[in-house]
């Protein structure tokens, strides 16, 4: 099993700028956050790995997110696991050159990073709405205001954040508001970490 360490240096070979960096960070984060939450601390790590590298071929190779992944995974590598979760993600999803990612997630993490992912993005930039600049005091009212917008950060695509409430078996209020409770409680933590590789 690859080490943290070693998917962070991996992550950064083919990852330069510094909000895809945030953004893997971020989703990491989560990911812990949400296995202690469902009864897998032991596997915590794990889940973070898998969402450290979730989107390692997005900078590189857009057009082709998800297909590019397990060729830089290999050659890291990494595990085969980790691999089906990482393209898992990409379900259902028309890339840039025109293929429909088939991966499915069948493991509970596999659907909890295919339903988080984007939704940390949508809570991210409202967080960067407020004056505090914060999820620690977003409400969920607030949330769900913005994510109704939907000229509000266009680019989060509600209908896979829907499906993936859907794939857990969950409401999206349920989701909503464990991702954002997930990200006011590892904001310090990942403020810590951002600096520390000079991300303000």
């Amino acid at each position: 099993m690859i080490t943290r360490n070693e998917a962070f240096e991996l992550l950064k070979k083919y990852n330069k700028d510094s909000f895809h960096i945030q953004h893997s960070l971020t989703v990491e984060a989560v990911m812990q956050w949400y296995a202690k939450e469902l009864g897998y601390g032991d596997k915590a790590e794990y889940w973070g790995i898998v969402g450290l590298l979730h989107d390692i071929d997005f900078e590189l190779y857009p057009e082709e997110h998800c297909l590019k992944a397990p060729e830089l995974l290999r050659d890291g590598g990494v595990d085969e696991d980790v691999i089906h979760a990482v393209c898992s993600h990409g379900y259902g999803i028309t890339i840039g050159c025109g293929v429909t990612i088939d991966v499915e997630p069948v493991h509970e993490m596999e659907k909890v990073l295919f339903a988080a992912d984007e939704l940390t993005g949508l809570i991210g930039a409202a967080a960067l709405m407020r004056p505090s600049k914060s999820t620690k005091d977003m409400e969920l009212k607030s949330l769900k205001k913005k994510y109704k917008s939907k000229g509000f950060a266009a680019g989060c695509s509600r209908d896979v954040i829907e499906r993936g409430a859907e794939q857990l078996g969950w409401e999206l209020d349920k989701l909503l508001t464990m991702t954002l409770q997930a990200m006011a409680d590892t904001e310090d933590m990942l403020n810590g970490e951002l600096a520390a590789e000079g991300i303000q």
